[in-house]
């Protein structure tokens, strides 16, 4: 396959070749509706106009142009043109009427005209075709038996070509002599009047010609501003296509400006963007992640390394060595939690660590973990109590429920001086329940509550030594998927100085909001 032939297939088959492919097809289709409607009005229109003509004609010859009046002859009516052959306008109406017409008697015989005895048809009628005699006296029968007092009778309408094809349309209906034969009767006489429809057929052809003369030159420039249109349409979508290809991991703050239209494109430029800024705050994430995760693995495993090193250069009694394999184990245990907490964290995330919900009394689950949490809390002369209903239903995974609580037990335990205080509160109603957990600790400054949750975070001045006392920097970013993973939020209060309180709210039913928020103060997570 050439080039040219790649290059050709490639462009139709572009989104802006199929739109203004598309808006031609609907524009043809159009135009083609448009000329089919339009001809069948302009057909309607001139076979009115036909009509009225014979209408007017029928008229003008009945209102006193032709007489049918007895001749000369005994026993015998012949007919008569009245009119003024010195006003060109009378002239002019009855040569009209006499181009095409014709004269019988109720048997169809041909009456004669009673000044040049000729038979009452013109040649053109003759070249239509004359009526048979059976014809006319069926139709005076049909139209005498119509006729009521106050009306013409029947009327009928006949399109009949000439020797040569041309169409005309023929009037026909009855009309009676002005004498009569005998007293009190009057004879019926068939007359018919035609008018020529080749000036019409002219007309469509030259309409219909036009219309297929225009409507190529209407397509080339429906198309071309169809492709004109289609381009600046799609303008947007190329530079949202662009702006994809130039995104990497070192210009995530790439923006497409919007039209400020206000249309579906501006919507899809600033969703693109929303995009975007999730991406970057992914990445950003993912590489403060890796970063976090270096620094926590490098310290125990640099401690490690220099204890064993130390051991090995230095070390000359078993006790020293027993003293330098304890350490390195130590390390090592902690180089073993950061790795299981972390699997067990990616696992939750990325939806492998499926919840095991079950219907559990939280009352229960609190009232064990304050008892658990008792000797801790003695060591560290901080006083534990709990506020607990006698039933608190909810439905959840004991296993994760028991880690969220004890997460932020083991916190506030922390970070709350001698002498201090925390409590467990719980409040159930139909819809949700709550669990509150308090302390009189340090509390965390407002611009360091939005990070809260995040991995490896430590609020600065909680300490960041290697010591496992000062924990992982993991605990509440499982409490924060746990509520999440159970379809509740979590609201975070705190004041320096004078304590932090977490309150979670999950439904009673398991079933809520799976949104985020995160807020300043309080933090709200969701």
């Amino acid at each position: 396959m050439t080039r040219a032939l790649r290059l050709r297939l490639k462009a139709t088959r572009g989104l802006r070749f199929r739109l203004t492919a598309s808006y031609a097809l609907f524009f043809a289709v159009l135009l083609i509706a448009v000329a089919a409607v339009f001809r069948a009005s302009l057909v309607s229109a001139l076979d009115t106009h036909v009509h009225e003509v014979l209408n007017q004609e029928w008229a003008a010859l009945k209102g006193g142009y032709l007489r049918i009046e007895p001749s000369g002859e005994l026993g015998k009516n012949a007919s008569n043109w009245y009119y003024d052959e010195t006003d060109p306008d009378e002239t002019a109406i009855v040569l009209d009427l006499k181009k095409i017409y014709m004269i019988t008697d109720q048997n169809g015989n041909l009456i004669q005209d009673a000044k040049t005895k000729e038979p009452e048809y013109s040649t053109t009628y003759d070249e239509i075709g004359i009526d048979p005699p059976t014809l006319i006296r069926e139709r005076v029968r049909q139209a005498l038996a119509a006729m009521k007092p106050g009306t013409p009778g029947k009327t009928f309408w006949d399109v009949r070509p000439d020797s040569k094809g041309e169409p005309y349309l023929i009037r026909a209906g009855i009309v009676f002599d002005e004498g009569h034969l005998s007293p009190g009767e009057h004879l019926p006489y068939y007359v018919a009047i035609g008018f020529p429809l080749s000036g019409n057929a002219k007309i469509l052809r030259r309409f219909t010609w036009i219309y297929i003369a225009v409507i190529p030159g209407a397509l080339i420039l429906s198309s071309l501003l169809g492709w004109i249109m289609a381009g600046r349409a799609l303008t947007p979508v190329v530079a949202v296509a662009q702006a994809a290809q130039r995104i990497s991991g070192s210009n995530l703050s790439l923006r497409i400006p919007t039209r400020q239209a206000g249309d579906e494109l501006d919507y899809l430029v600033h969703t693109f963007n929303r995009m975007i800024e999730r991406l970057e705050s992914s990445f950003q994430q993912m590489k403060q992640f890796s970063a976090d995760v270096s620094h926590e693995l490098r310290t125990p495993i640099t401690a490690i390394r220099g204890q064993l090193e130390v051991a090995l250069f230095t070390a000359k009694t078993t006790e020293q060595y027993r003293e330098a394999m304890f350490n390195a184990l130590q390390d090592i245990d902690r180089l073993s939690q950061i790795v299981r907490a972390l699997l067990l964290l990616s696992q939750a995330e990325s939806g492998q660590l499926a919840l095991q919900k079950s219907r559990l009394n939280l009352c229960e689950v609190a009232r064990d973990l304050v008892e658990q949490f008792q000797i801790p809390a003695e060591a560290a002369g901080v006083r534990l109590t709990a506020d607990l209903p006698a039933e608190c239903s909810v439905n959840g995974d004991r296993v994760q429920i028991e880690r969220m609580i004890s997460n932020l037990l083991s916190n506030a335990l922390k970070f709350t001086p001698p002498g201090g205080q925390v409590w467990v509160r719980l409040k159930s109603s139909p819809e949700r329940v709550e669990i509150v957990v308090e302390d009189t600790g340090r509390g965390i400054a407002t611009e360091y509550l939005p990070h809260i949750f995040d991995r490896f975070y430590r609020v600065p001045g909680s300490g960041t030594a290697p010591d496992p006392e000062q924990g992982l920097g993991l605990g509440l970013s499982f409490v924060a998927w746990i509520v999440k993973a159970h379809r509740g939020k979590i609201e975070v209060d705190s004041t320096p100085g004078a304590g932090t309180r977490f309150t979670i709210k999950l439904p009673a039913d398991g079933v809520g909001s799976d949104t985020m928020e995160l807020t300043g103060q309080p933090a709200t997570l969701a």
